[in-house]
Formats: C-alpha cells, sequence, structure tokens
C-alpha cells in the first residue's frame, strides 16, 4: 500500500468532498467499452440494418451514455453525480447495470434518486450476480432511504430492481448467478445468453443482470415514448402488474435444491412481458395528459 499513490488523479476531484459536481475527463471510453457498448444495444441497437442484434426499443429512443465508473468499483459521488447529469440533460430512463456490496455515501446517492423522483425519471437496476437474497443482503443502489426523516419517503417509488432469467422454462427458469427478493426484486427479464453489440463493429454473446435491466429499461423507453403521459411510477407498477406469473417453483440461486414460487422470490412474482405491459399502458390513465414525448434514455 502507496500512501502517496493517489487513484483518483486522473479524474481530478477532491474525493473528500461527496458533493463537487463538476470534475472528471474526456475519456470517454475508458478501460473497457464491452459492458456499456453491450447494454446500449440491448436496449436501442439498430432494427434496420439487417446485421447483428435488434434491440428492445425500436424507436422513438435515444440514448445518453454517461461514463460513470470504469470497470466496477463505484463510488457514491460519481453514482449521484451520473444520475443528477441524465435527469438535467433529459432522460427520462435511467439504466443502472452495476452494484456493490456497501455504499460509503449512501445519503448522496439518495438525494440523487429523490432528485429523479422529483422530476419524474424512472430508475432501472440489475439485482446483482452473487445468487444470494437481496432481502438480507445489501446490494447498492436500491430503493431504501438510509435518513428517513419523521414524514420521509420509506422507498423510491421510481427504482426497479430486475433479476436475470435462464433460457429454460422448468424449474431452472432462474438464472444461477441472479440475486433475488420478495421485497427488493421486483422483475425478471432475460439475463442469459443475450446476444448484443460489442466494441469494434462486433456481437457477442453474454449474461448477466447488466443485460437483464436493460431489457425493462428498453421496454419502459417503449413505453414512456409513446404514453408520455404515464408518470415514472406508473410504468413502474405496469411493469411489475403485468409481468406473467408461473406456477412452478423454480431453483433457488445459490441453493442446491431449494425451490420456490417466483411470487417468494420478487415482488411481482412473474417475468417481464412486453406485450402485456405495452397494452396494459395503453389503457392506463396517464398523470401527466397534456405532456409532450420525451425521447432520451439515460444509460450510466
Amino acid at each position: 500500500y502507496n500512501p502517496d499513490y493517489d487513484s483518483r488523479k486522473i479524474v481530478g476531484d477532491n474525493y473528500n468532498d461527496s458533493r463537487e459536481r463538476y470534475y472528471g475527463n474526456n475519456n470517454v471510453e475508458g478501460p473497457d467499452a464491452f459492458h456499456g457498448t453491450f447494454v446500449a444495444g440491448i436496449i436501442a441497437a439498430d432494427h434496420q440494418n439487417g446485421i447483428g442484434a435488434r434491440g428492445v426499443a425500436r424507436s422513438n429512443v435515444s440514448i445518453m451514455a454517461v461514463r460513470a465508473v470504469p470497470d466496477g468499483d463505484e463510488r457514491d459521488k460519481d453514482v449521484a453525480n451520473a444520475i443528477k447529469y441524465a435527469v438535467d440533460n433529459g432522460a427520462s430512463v435511467i439504466n443502472m447495470s452495476f452494484g456493490k456490496s456497501y455504499s460509503w455515501d449512501k445519503q448522496v446517492v439518495d438525494e440523487a434518486v429523490k432528485y429523479a423522483i422529483k422530476k419524474d425519471v424512472l430508475i432501472v437496476h440489475a439485482s446483482g450476480n452473487d445468487n444470494k437474497d437481496n432481502d438480507s443482503t445489501d446490494n447498492f443502489p436500491n430503493d431504501e432511504f438510509e435518513k428517513r426523516g419523521l414524514f420521509g419517503k420509506k422507498n423510491a417509488k421510481n427504482f426497479l430492481e430486475v433479476g436475470a432469467l435462464n433460457y429454460e422454462t422448468d424449474d431452472n427458469m432462474i438464472a444461477s448467478f441472479s440475486n433475488y427478493g420478495d421485497n427488493e426484486v421486483d422483475v425478471f427479464a432475460p439475463g442469459v445468453a443475450i446476444y448484443s453489440t460489442s466494441e469494434h463493429n462486433s456481437y457477442k454473446s453474454s449474461q448477466g443482470t447488466s443485460f437483464a435491466a436493460p431489457v425493462v429499461a428498453g421496454l419502459a423507453a417503449i413505453i414512456r415514448s409513446h404514453y408520455p403521459s404515464l408518470s415514472a411510477q406508473q410504468v413502474k407498477d405496469i411493469l411489475i402488474d403485468s409481468s406473467i406469473p408461473k406456477s412452478i417453483k423454480v431453483r433457488i440461486p445459490g441453493q442446491s435444491e431449494e425451490k420456490a414460487y417466483l411470487k417468494d422470490i420478487s415482488v411481482s412474482g412473474g417475468i417481464i412481458n412486453a406485450y402485456t405491459a405495452v397494452k396494459m399502458a395503453s389503457e392506463t390513465k396517464g398523470k401527466y395528459p397534456k405532456r409532450k414525448v420525451k425521447k432520451a434514455i439515460a444509460r450510466p
């Protein structure tokens, strides 16, 4: 350990000031562009070019790429600033395909999430790849506010947590690595053998809750672009309520033989379904009837 080594020198910030806003550099790609490129492709890869993959969201969706972290070890300060930046620049959905088990300055992130609530922005977050129960194991960021106050909101109503599905339809339906939780994980979406865009004009297959989250974020973007009168909370509720329930017991990730129904390991008790979600959105009276379409989706 070298006490003189400054790991934040390239960032150029004062790491003792968690509320500092303006710092950074122009290195957008960073040391590894695969993860973000893959996520972006899942959301909005071109449907018309006849090559590679097709993104979930076909039209009326733009991506705002926000590099909050180079490769893991995301700092709360950077996460909070990324959320605020996305909100201030017009995002209607923020996909967050990262997570960690410890939050050094959670209050700063909570403030950013509350800011997103105020501006009616939906946040979609990956549940994590530790095959653990998020109800009893911390996974940050999350929807629980640390300092609630006497009349403060206990949970973020605009925050959606996504677990990963396998491609199998039997009791191995849930990806073996996916985190779960009947209070903390809202829905499950495909997260195994996902084919998407990669660096250098290539395509790859990969897996992870990082790639299940943008499936849901892309669907949320479709709904918000076609039905702009719906609030972020309405879209979250639609994605949960329109999920397809399954009557079979599935293997609980991390447990060799133990099984449970989806309703026991997630809020929705089902798997995401684009058709039923869009249909429900079309039948839901929006909170903001005069609001115009917003096209931006952020991807920190």
